[in-house]
């Protein structure tokens, strides 16, 4: 839970504001500012779907996107820009193959990646989907689905508060896609 919630932070609060500020030349904070009543309502319900009317007022009215931008970009992000449970589900298959004793090949590690990232894109916006979504990933690779079961099982115990830094991820990660694709059409972010 731990390697998990420090991925999630450090992707939070390291690797997309340094994407956002390297696209739009903007202070992050501001972003951060602009985007809190989303990220709240994100924490609170682990669900994209249902943070999208927020995401967009937010990123419309606070950080200054056009409607044109934000309705394209923002619902498509919930549906299929989903990198917090990319990296849950990568995680989540490795510590699966630490608890089963199973030694993972780069090629395994590989497989692993690009199916979560796969994954995660047909993942639904709804709770704990990127849990289900965790069986795709370790069949890919081979494992046993009653070894694994058991193990989700396990780690059900702490899905939601993961599923709420994910969610939070999930909709950071598409409000700055948003600003930066509003930037490159050459749109003025005036973050409040």
């Amino acid at each position: 839970m731990l390697t998990i919630a420090g991925g999630l932070t450090i992707h939070i609060f390291i690797v997309l504001p340094l994407i956002f500020y390297f696209f739009t030349g903007i202070h992050p904070l501001k972003h951060y500012r602009a985007m809190t009543s989303a990220l709240a309502t994100a924490f609170a319900t682990s669900s994209s779907n249902a943070t999208l009317p927020v995401t967009l007022r937010c990123v419309e009215e606070n950080a200054g996107v056009s409607n044109k931008v934000s309705s394209f970009v923002l619902p498509m992000g919930a549906t299929i820009n989903m990198d917090g449970t990319a990296l849950y589900e990568c995680a989540g298959v490795l510590f699966i193959s630490q608890v089963l004793g199973i030694d993972l090949s780069i090629s395994s590690q590989f497989t692993i990646v690009i199916t979560a990232l796969l994954a995660s894109i047909g993942a639904a916006g709804i709770p704990s989907a990127g849990l289900v979504m965790i069986f795709i990933v370790t069949q890919a690779v081979g494992f046993q689905d009653a070894d694994v079961a058991v193990i989700i099982g396990t780690m059900l115990a702490v899905d939601r508060p993961l599923d709420m830094m994910r969610t939070m991820v999930n909709i950071f990660s598409d409000s700055i896609g948003a600003s930066v694709i509003a930037k490159s059409e050459g749109e003025t972010l005036y973050l409040n």
